[in-house]
């Protein structure tokens, strides 16, 4: 496998292509324009001010990849664009094979249960998705997704601190039949088919479309001891949106989606030793961290092989968009959505029984949003109403049988847990642009968030260890005295923000802003005693039940603009964020004895700051070379947490288990994010040949709040190429991802609490495949 230095990566990257020198101000998005657009001065157009523009118009960090970049991307799902943008980690996360770990600029969850909520939101045609499980779209019908950059609390809202993902699905024509077919085989026995229809019903008046997709791979991980295949694929997908324009002034959609997965078990890599505890013997080593040596895609797991993982995942919406008058629209988006989910993960990845879980989600949220929309001469905007009420309730099963023992006859341990939480959200909020010239532009916004939480949970142990059996704790209804817990809490939130934006030329923008987004706090879904939810300092017992809202400001600097007929289109920003109110959960270090506490802290504050670059070149008609440049400058100015600090400790964080005081950087913060590529399109008569490819440069970044050594990624290089040929119709794709075949770490679970668990998870190998489609 290969290891690549930050040094050696960065010096290849530059060396394959040489940027031209850029404002160091500014912002991003032409690498994710279709080659035909730059060559024609075609424009993509986004919806992500809430109404339609040119991207090169909206004043914001945005980047927008269409249906033939995600293609050339190779992107079956979300996690497909990762690296495509810069500051932008979109990865499969924590031992699921359908969740979603986002992190935009350093702002991301910092723990996949369903109790803790997304930094970044995910809409799907301007349905806002509550759980980052099912998160992981697939992205078989997809007109474009827009990821929004920065906090976007005016009209995006809740859970945005980090950005926004936006969706958009291919509407159905109503005039015109389309579709389109393909099939795709490759490494690992993978088999896609995919298949896309738009037909009208009525011509003018009324249309239908239907997609599908069914995806399949076999495990790239084996465990040594039995030959058992994990880390698979099986998804089956399907979307219909019925489209109809009663008149010139109304058009309807409705929606309707459904994902069904089964997988084996998602499985990462032991990093530390793992202990057992011995009450007779003291602390057992059962693994060493790396228990196979050097990582080759092996792990062991004790789940039998059908625990694995079923996710059912659908939803319904209704889209009215009514012109009132040529100046204003009303748009009313009506939407249900219901996700089950039932996940074996094995967290310490060994043959050991310590971090073998189960869990169970039963989730179904509603939501209302009303907008009203103007358009003039020189002001423009929208205002709107936002409703959402989240019902999500939890069975969770903990098997620790290989964590305790006596003289070394095992002691069985079990515990189960069950919650509920509700959530109703809601919110007003408005955003109006007024153009004092041609050049000028201001743009303000606010919004008001008022969001009520209701939890639930009850813990019961069963063991064959006395002081461990029947132990029943249940929040808020049994906590033994001087406890007490709330179990309803509210929180409000005013997120404005405000820019100036600037136009030397109808196609470049110069542009500043300031804006501020919320996300709300919560109740701790890993309770499992009081210790989790109290913190003594000085002698002094405080109850912290729940964590409190997190809140951040961003100030932000950017220009684009597209030049030579489009040849040439180049956007950058630069940006400083203050986050407040950090949302950690911690552990306790390397634990030996009854434990497992994971408290959850608003342990501190953070400065992020850096910028971003885009660029894509079109020097002569058959070559388009694009790169992209992500920095983060990202460190901690304040991390208080007292169960590891002495009554007269400082702000200090430590970071290492042992008590020492040094310097952290957040998790999942690189500060360098390098993309560099191209394609060559040649005509061959009555077809055509495009050959392309990018490498990308990660630098080095951790995987865990508290820098742990084994749940750190060093920085890695990885190259993807392609190569299509195109007929009137039909078109055949080959292409190799990660061709280098390097190894590299995407996500860490940190349980020091249970046995010293420190586990990683790796990306995919080299892989292969080959795609036969039609379009019409």
């Amino acid at each position: 496998m290969t290891r690549i230095s930050t040094r050696a990566a960065l010096a290849a990257t530059v060396a394959l292509f040489a940027v031209p020198a850029m404002p160091a101000f500014a912002q991003e998005t032409p690498a994710a324009e279709d080659a035909s657009d730059i060559a024609t001065g075609n424009e993509i157009t986004v919806i992500a001010r809430r109404r339609e523009e040119r991207l090169l118009d909206v004043p914001i960090a945005i980047s927008a990849l269409n249906t033939d970049a995600l293609e050339r991307a190779g992107a079956k799902d979300l996690s497909g664009i990762q690296g495509a943008i810069p500051n932008v980690n979109i990865v499969q996360g924590r031992g699921s094979a359908s969740s979603a770990n986002f992190y935009i600029r350093g702002i991301g969850q910092p723990d996949a249960l369903q109790t803790f909520d997304p930094a970044v939101g995910v809409y799907v045609d301007g349905v806002y998705l509550s759980r980052i499980q099912g998160a992981l779209l697939n992205l078989f019908d997809v007109e474009r997704v827009e990821v929004l950059r920065g906090p976007q609390g005016t009209l995006y809202g809740k859970n945005t601190i980090g950005g926004a993902v936006n969706v958009v699905s291919k509407k159905p024509d109503l005039d015109t039949v389309k579709g389109e077919a393909a099939f795709t085989y490759g490494r690992f026995d993978e088999v896609t088919a995919k298949g896309y229809v738009s037909a009208p019903l009525v011509t003018d008046k009324l249309a239908l479309s239907l997609a599908g997709v069914y995806d399949d791979r076999d495990g790239i991980v084996t465990d040594p001891r039995t030959g058992r295949k994990y880390n698979d694929r099986n998804n089956l997908s399907g979307r219909a949106i019925l489209r109809a324009k009663p008149s010139d002034t109304v058009e309807l959609l409705i929606s309707g989606d459904y994902t069904r997965q089964r997988n084996a078990a998602t499985l990462g890599y032991l990093t530390a030793p793992m202990f057992q505890t011995d009450f007779a013997l003291g602390a057992v080593l059962l693994s060493p961290g790396n228990p196979y040596g050097p990582y080759d895609y092996k792990a062991s797991t004790s789940l039998a092989p059908d625990q694995g993982q079923k996710l059912d995942h659908w939803g319904v919406s209704g889209t009215i968009n009514v012109d009132l008058s040529d100046s204003f629209q009303l748009t009313s988006i009506t939407a249900y959505r219901k996700l089950k989910t039932d996940f074996f993960i094995d967290i310490d990845a060994t043959q050991f029984e310590l971090g073998d879980v189960f869990v169970g989600v039963r989730q179904n949220q509603f939501s209302q949003e009303l907008q009203l929309k103007y358009d003039a001469d020189k002001l423009k905007g929208v205002f709107g109403l936002y409703y959402l009420n989240e019902n999500v309730s939890s069975h969770q099963e903990a098997y620790a049988d290989g964590l305790f023992a006596f003289n070394g006859a095992p002691i069985t341990f079990l515990r189960t847990i069950d919650d509920k939480q509700v959530t109703k959200s809601y919110a007003a909020f408005g955003q109006l642009t007024y153009d004092f010239t041609e050049q000028l532009s201001m743009t303000a916004g606010l919004r008001y968030t008022h969001e009520k939480k209701t939890y639930n949970r009850c813990t019961v142990t069963a063991s064959t260890l006395g002081l461990l059996n029947n132990i029943r704790y249940c929040f808020p209804d049994n906590l033994p005295a001087p406890f007490t817990g709330d179990n309803d809490v509210s929180y409000d939130a005013w997120t404005p923000m405000v820019s100036l934006s600037y136009k030397p030329t109808p196609d470049t923008l110069l542009y500043a802003s300031a804006s501020r987004g919320f996300k709300a706090g919560g109740f701790n879904g890993r309770v499992n005693s009081n210790g989790d939810i109290s913190v003594t300092r000085n002698g002094v017992t405080t109850v912290v039940p729940n964590f409190e809202p997190e809140t951040v400001w961003s100030y932000e600097a950017g220009a684009k603009g597209t030049f030579l007929d489009g040849r040439v289109n180049v956007s950058a920003a630069a940006f400083y964020t203050d986050y407040n109110n950090f949302q950690a959960r911690v552990g306790n270090g390397t634990n030996v004895g009854l434990g497992g506490s994971f408290p959850v802290l608003n342990a501190g504050k953070l400065r992020i700051q850096g910028f971003e670059f885009d660029i894509s070149v079109r020097p002569v008609q058959p070559l388009t070379l694009f790169a992209s440049v992500g920095y983060l400058d990202a460190d901690y100015k304040r991390f208080d947490d007292p169960r590891r600090l002495p009554p007269a400790g400082g702000a200090a964080f430590s970071c290492n288990p042992t008590g020492a005081q040094i310097t952290c950087r957040p998790a999942f913060a690189p500060p360098l994010t390098l993309r560099a590529g191209g394609e060559y399109r040649v005509s061959l008569g009555d077809a055509s040949l495009t050959l392309g490819g990018d490498v990308r440069f990660v630098d080095k970044q951790y995987l865990s709040v508290d820098n742990r050594p084994g749940l750190t990624e060093d920085g890695y290089l990885i190259g993807n190429l392609y190569a299509q040929v195109d007929f009137d119709k039909f078109y055949l794709r080959g292409a190799v991802k990660n061709v280098g075949n390097t190894l590299y770490k995407t996500d860490g679970q940190e349980f020091s609490s249970v046995g010293n668990i420190q586990t990683v998870y790796y990306g995919d190998p080299r892989t292969w495949n080959v795609t036969v489609g039609v379009r019409f």
